[in-house]
């Protein structure tokens, strides 16, 4: 299976996302911190994830008779922009509702915790029309993507969570 296709599954999707930033989980930690999967999907999700290389194993430990294997994200998985280039727009479709149902169950994960507070957390999901010329929008992004590409190596520590950001960005009107 290829990456694109790895990745552009929404519990796939999720499980990459909750291994960010080196963080080293089982697939126990992954249930729990999926608990809307249920287990048996999460585990068969890691194993076609780390089969495909995307996850690596950096410890075994017998636990009651069986094998607990600590999982790492290898590298930063991501949908090469070549194969972005050549999908379909049925493929894009497909793409674009995998990536939502994945944050729309790691929005309701988050609201279900006993902890999640919108307000303190800086919750957003506005949605704002822009009207952009070609070269507004380029200088747009490109001020988006170095503000993002400032903060892509922070590790985890005491004092960060781990956000989502989930930006989407398509025309819904072409010039005049």
């Amino acid at each position: 299976m290829d990456t694109l296709t790895l990745l552009l599954h929404p519990v796939r999707l999720r499980i990459v996302h909750a291994m960010t930033g080196g963080l080293i989980r089982t697939t126990g930690d992954l249930c729990a911190r999926l608990p809307d999967v249920p287990k048996t999907t999460v585990y068969r999700h890691v194993g076609l994830l780390a089969d495909a290389g995307l996850l690596e194993v950096v410890d075994e430990q017998r636990v009651h008779g069986a094998v607990e294997r600590h999982y790492r994200l290898r590298g930063r998985p991501r949908v090469d922009p070549a194969d972005a280039a050549a999908m379909s727009v049925e493929d894009h479709r497909q793409a674009f509702a995998a990536a939502v149902a994945a944050l729309l169950a790691d929005f309701g994960a988050y609201l279900d915790r006993p902890d999640a507070d919108p307000t303190a957390d800086s919750v957003g999901y506005t949605q704002i029309p822009l009207w952009l010329s070609k070269e507004e929008l380029a200088e747009m992004v490109e001020e988006f993507r170095a503000g993002i590409m400032a903060r892509m190596g922070n590790q985890p520590s005491a004092e960060r969570g781990l956000y989502l950001l989930s930006p989407i960005l398509f025309p819904i009107e072409g010039p005049g």
